[in-house]
């Protein structure tokens, strides 16, 4: 089979002509980056509570937190993706569901894949965290409970400092995975960087110069990521814990 390479097809004007085609790859990797970067900062914090949750002496709040991080860490990303963009606006109260599907569809897909990617990844960081607590020697916490400090005031100023020094590289792969996890966003049409890709294809069928680089751009943003996040870890890694020297 032949194949007619043309790499200046990114150069030439958009069928919509709005801009080059290189312009819609670009525009993709603006959603692509904002979509992860949101998502994370939901997984983060609610994963940092629910990690919490799985290490606090009360067993309700035990079995609540280790239920969420079965329910959504078994679920597959997309069915839960479809759940949350097709399922749950018919399931909200009339006005907030009303309001939900007349909102520009752009920002009906990108709120819906926005919580469920934060949602779906704060289940495997919850672990992450739960694994830095118990990874800590017990007297950190009695020292903590013996200097007068409550539960809560022991966990925020010497249990959790110090569990996120050590679950940095684990973070880290995480951290990646949400930026790959994003291009599921497609399938609810969100022009992110893989369905952009899909585009320039149909449009201008060079499908191996779209997909090339597509890579290449995901290539950079894990670099980017490993290399900043390479940069954190050597900032707050503790002597005699892991990493640490």
């Amino acid at each position: 089979m032949s194949y007619s390479w043309n790499w200046q097809v990114f150069l030439q004007p958009s069928a919509t002509g709005e801009g080059t085609y290189l312009s819609w790859l670009f525009e993709g990797l603006k959603w692509t980056v904002t979509l992860s970067l949101t998502a994370w900062i939901i997984a983060l914090i609610v994963g940092s509570i629910i990690g919490v949750l799985r290490t606090v002496p009360n067993r309700w709040l035990g079995i609540i937190a280790a239920t969420y991080v079965e329910v959504f860490r078994n679920i597959p990303l997309l069915v839960q993706l479809f759940i949350w963009y097709f399922v749950l606006p018919e399931l909200l109260p009339g006005k907030m569901g009303d309001s939900f599907k007349q909102m520009n569809p752009l920002a009906q897909q990108f709120l819906s894949a926005m919580v469920c990617l934060g949602l779906f990844t704060a289940a495997r960081v919850a672990g992450q965290v739960r694994a830095g607590i118990n990874s800590l020697p017990p007297g950190q916490k009695n020292a903590g409970l013996a200097m007068g400090f409550t539960l809560a005031q022991c966990y925020r100023h010497v249990l959790l400092p110090m569990a996120y020094r050590i679950i940095v590289p684990p973070l880290t792969s995480e951290f990646l995975n949400i930026f790959k996890n994003s291009a599921v966003a497609t399938t609810i049409g969100l022009i992110e960087l893989s369905r952009q890709a899909q585009q320039l294809v149909d449009f201008t069928a060079q499908p191996y110069e779209a997909f090339i680089a597509v890579t290449l751009l995901y290539v950079m943003i894990n670099v980017t990521v490993m290399y900043l996040m390479r940069r954190v870890e050597k900032t707050v890694q503790v002597p005699g814990f892991v990493g640490g020297k």
